[in-house]
């Protein structure tokens, strides 16, 4: 196996998805769930994550070009998604467990925690490039753990985020909510600008 291939996916793949800072946000999106519902919402993300991936690492490229999606566009369209999101967790929308409809509950992990908060276009794009890279059934295997090391890194950040929780308190997880809806809105704005910088450059 390709070792150095493996540390150099593993490192990029978690700096991209960032298990630290997904914990506030998913502390943030989750604060109206039980303990019970944000156990099963980190396993979804995570499950959503990882099938997002496999699939674009998989046919990632064939799947743009049959749809006539470029990344730029991929790109814009999650920064718009987070967005939306970022402008919900600013208003307040995820305090409480009234606001949240039971179909949100059962979603949430895949929308917007699976997607794009940890497989997002960063990570997508990371992905389909590291595949074009690993022409060997050595670096084939060191891609496949360092995505399964990923995701295993992310599953118990936001499994054990309710010891933050915990100890933070109620008072904690609005401040954190408020500060979590600032960060995801400046990754949402960079993303969008990305993409359109992109579509500049390709122009």
């Amino acid at each position: 196996m390709d070792t150095r291939f493996l540390g150099e996916a593993l490192v990029t793949l978690l700096v991209i998805m960032d298990p630290p800072g997904a914990v506030p946000v998913f502390l943030a999106v989750t604060a109206g769930l039980t303990r019970a519902e944000r156990s099963r919402a980190a396993l979804m993300a995570v499950i959503t994550a990882f099938a997002v991936i496999v699939m674009f690492a998989i046919g990632g490229r064939q799947v743009l070009r049959y749809l006539h999606v470029s990344v730029p566009a991929l790109q814009c369209s999650g920064g718009l998604l987070l967005l939306v999101v970022a402008l919900q967790l600013l208003q307040g929308r995820s305090d409480s467990t009234d606001d949240i409809e039971p179909e949100r509950r059962s979603s949430i992990g895949m929308v917007p925690l699976g997607t794009p908060l940890l497989a997002g276009p960063g990570a997508i794009v990371a992905t389909i490039l590291f595949v074009q890279r690993a022409k060997t059934s050595s670096r084939l295997l060191a891609l496949g753990l360092a995505i399964v090391g990923v995701h295993i890194v992310l599953y118990l950040a936001m499994r054990f985020s309710e010891v933050i929780r915990s100890i933070i308190r109620d008072a904690g997880i609005l401040l954190v909510t408020r500060v979590a809806g600032m960060l995801v809105a400046a990754i949402a704005v960079q993303m969008i600008a990305d993409g359109v910088r992109e579509f500049v450059h390709l122009g």
